[in-house]
């Protein structure tokens, strides 16, 4: 039996061309994400058109939610992501050619931000599918870590680097942007191909039911992706920043970029921490621990006054939400078959984009109700709630121990 060190050493090269994929690919999204907003600003001065974009992004990923799972089922996935990557490539040069000409207006920013929207969509659910064919399934838990350690540090570097190129123009940052999913669409193309035959039946409304229908079959895959959606559904406090910057405690822009940043920062050191010391026993007791720290970090940031301990306390909240999405993003891929990972990679990735859009929307209306600080303080009352009655309703996700990966299982299955 060879060692872990043995099989990381075997499989690094192709992981290590999917985590650079991932940075790149990361970076220019979350590049292209601050260009679109400041150039769209600028252009009508609404903060509604700001909120619009979110939504514009976020309507693809509903109306093609049971495609884009059966399209990372049916075809080759690396080509499918490789695609998604040179589409947003082309979006990137279409406005940057716009930004040189002059000719970007409101309504060609929100056509291409549909598209953006529609070619994650699809990349997303492929991409999730992709790594348990890269690393052996013992390395799985590890590898999911130091996958989102890259999507962590872009969130953190990313946007910052966007908004100072957009000092020197627009151009200066779609630019870049371009060159980053050019690079991310080569690195893809070179990983392994799939080591499972392709699913080559034709799309119906029974294939593409079939990830939900699993996902209804599963109790503990059920109960983690759920429990995700309602704790960050109500635990979220991201778009109340801005009011606790300024009216709260009391700093200007700068304090507001530290405070989004913090949770990504807490994210990023846990991944890390993770890629070394994977979870290995009572993942499930875990996972709910976590979710719970996250529920009560987000009291204690509801009720500080002080604009260090908010920092700390989110950095905190930002280190328990990667402690749950590694162990549920694990298990998830693992207790799934190859053939089915697409569809299910897409539901699951509709679960997350619900609950950090609607979450947004769900803080902005009992702010507005009930005042601020009441909103994020129940925000986390919720999520401690929803943790309890999680426990009850699913006591074998609770009281799961491993991810059930048989012991001989330690490397990928060879090309037939």
């Amino acid at each position: 039996m060879p060692s872990e060190p043995a099989l990381l050493l075997r499989h690094h090269r192709p992981f290590i061309a999917f985590w650079l994929a991932r940075i790149f690919t990361a970076s220019g999204f979350q590049m292209l994400t601050v260009a679109i907003g400041w150039n769209l600003y600028q252009l009508t001065g609404n903060v509604l058109d700001l909120g619009l974009v979110g939504l514009v992004e976020f309507v693809p990923r509903v109306l093609f939610m049971l495609h884009t799972g059966h399209v990372a089922d049916r075809y080759e996935r690396r080509k499918v992501a490789a695609i998604c990557q040179t589409v947003q490539a082309m979006i990137a040069l279409s406005l940057a050619i716009g930004g040189l000409t002059g000719n970007v207006t409101r309504e060609m920013i929100f056509i291409l931000a549909f598209l953006l929207g529609a070619a994650r969509s699809f990349e997303m659910p492929t991409t999730q599918a992709m790594l348990p064919s890269i690393v052996p399934t013992a390395l799985f838990p590890r590898a999911v870590a130091s996958s989102q350690s890259a999507q962590q540090l872009a969130t953190i570097v990313a946007p910052a680097l966007g908004g100072l190129l957009y000092a020197f123009g627009s151009v200066w940052v779609y630019g870049p942007t371009v060159v980053l999913y050019l690079i991310a669409c080569v690195l893809t193309l070179n990983l392994p191909a799939r080591q499972t035959p392709l699913n080559k039946a034709k799309a119906t409304m029974d294939s593409l039911l079939a990830g939900i229908r699993f996902i209804r079959s599963r109790p503990d895959i059920l109960g983690a992706i759920s429990l995700d959606l309602f704790a960050v559904l109500l635990g979220g406090a991201t778009a109340l920043l801005p009011v606790f910057a300024k009216d709260i405690l009391l700093t200007g822009a700068w304090g507001l970029g530290l405070l989004r940043s913090a949770p990504a920062v807490g994210a990023l050191l846990m991944s890390l921490w993770l890629a070394r010391f994977s979870v290995d026993r009572k993942v499930g007791r875990v996972m709910f621990t976590a979710v719970g720290v996250f529920g009560v970090a987000t009291i204690a940031f509801g009720l500080s006054t002080s604009f260090w301990f908010s920092l700390a306390v989110l950095v905190v909240l930002g280190a328990a939400d990667m402690i749950s999405m590694v162990i549920r993003a694990s298990f998830v891929q693992l207790e799934t078959p190859d053939e089915m990972r697409g569809r299910v990679s897409a539901v699951n990735g509709l679960f997350i984009g619900a609950s950090n859009q609607l979450g947004e929307f769900e803080s902005g209306i009992t702010a507005h109700w009930f005042g601020t600080v009441p909103a994020v303080v129940m925000g986390g009352i919720g999520t401690l709630l929803v943790t309890g009655v999680w426990i009850k309703l699913f006591p074998s996700l609770a009281n799961r121990d491993r991810m059930h990966v048989p012991a001989d299982d330690t490397a990928p299955k060879p090309t037939a």
